[in-house]
């Protein structure tokens, strides 16, 4: 069965469209910055809404619960190894607290026998939308095109 995650798409419209993007932690993103960002996101678990769990997923990649915001679903977007994430976008002006992820382990160094925490995200900003297009990671650049469209509906 294909894996599926929710996560949330924050964006502010001034002084210009920006959107909220989390940047993965670990050593393996630690010294990269093109397609090493994400939208805080995570697994949805089975007979659980996607909404819940990208409001779960959303406080603990950034340690904050999400303001209370309107959220809008812009739909599932597939990866190229299968995964499917459900993004949700809302609007905020709020000023975000600094990101205290959760924690994952992993072998490192790789082959060593020994096992290291690092938080899921060590860092979160406000990019401009050309800019977070060549941040986020491949499967993830959809998303800003589909809030695009959803913002220009609304003032149609």
């Amino acid at each position: 069965m294909a894996v599926v995650s929710a996560g949330i798409l924050l964006y502010r419209r001034e002084p210009q469209l920006e959107v909220y993007l989390a940047h993965m932690g670990g050593p393996f993103w630690a010294r990269k910055d093109a397609r090493a960002w994400s939208i805080p996101k995570g697994i949805v678990e089975e007979g659980e809404d996607p909404r819940d769990a990208a409001l779960r997923e959303f406080a603990e990649e950034t340690g904050s619960a999400l303001p209370p915001i309107e959220l809008t679903e812009l739909g599932g977007f597939r990866y190229a190894s299968g995964k499917t994430v459900i993004a949700f976008a809302g609007e905020t002006d709020a000023v975000l607290p600094p990101v205290s992820s959760n924690t994952f382990e992993t072998e490192w160094p790789p082959r060593s026998g020994r096992m290291q925490s690092f938080p899921e995200v060590d860092r979160a900003d406000w990019f401009p939308i050309e800019v977070a297009s060549e941040k986020l990671v491949a499967g993830q650049v959809a998303i800003l095109a589909a809030l695009q469209a959803a913002l220009t509906d609304q003032t149609d």
